[in-house]
């Protein structure tokens, strides 16, 4: 038998969730990607060490939404590329049109282990629901000209163009 110590990770489980919840309502499934040597994305659109991918039936091609990796092909400026990011990198999963979805703890560089470090966290802990909502300021008007892109190229985030995206977390 296997204790929740030993069990594998939630997180790829409740991407896939989600991104069916986000697919059978008619969302547009976003992935936010903490970008790593790890991550085969187009580094020219990674902002802050972070990259916003668009994961809809649309955006992508051969999607595989994996235990360990989410792989897919994709065009970036007219050209096809194949897009890698290991599960463990997703820090959110949402829907472009109203911000929901679930936020996961961010990537924590691996500390070297001792004799006195410390065990790890259950895996329910792993994840928390989180609903991402507008900031109340986020008066921009939405750019109708570009259906996943916003003026500056970069993909909306939650909230609406120029808002800024908030957690508030679901009990």
């Amino acid at each position: 038998m296997i204790n929740a110590l030993e069990s594998s990770s939630l997180r790829p489980y409740l991407i896939r969730a989600l991104y069916e919840w986000c697919t059978d309502n008619g969302f547009t499934p976003y992935l936010a990607v903490q970008v790593d040597e790890n991550v085969q994305v187009p580094r020219e659109y990674v902002k802050n060490g972070e990259i916003v991918l668009n994961v809809s039936y649309d955006a992508t091609s051969s999607l595989k939404l994996g235990n360990e990796f989410i792989e897919f092909k994709a065009r970036f400026a007219g050209t096809a590329r194949d897009i890698i990011v290991p599960v463990g990198r997703v820090v959110a999963i949402y829907a472009r049109e109203n911000g929901q979805g679930m936020a996961f703890p961010p990537v924590i560089a691996e500390q070297a282990t001792t004799a006195n470090a410390q065990p790890a966290a259950p895996a329910a802990e792993e994840a928390r629901v989180m609903q991402l909502v507008a900031d109340e300021a986020d008066t921009a008007p939405d750019d109708a000209s570009t259906a996943d892109e916003g003026a500056d190229g970069e993909p909306p985030r939650p909230g609406g163009p120029g808002g800024r995206p908030a957690l508030k977390r679901v009990k």
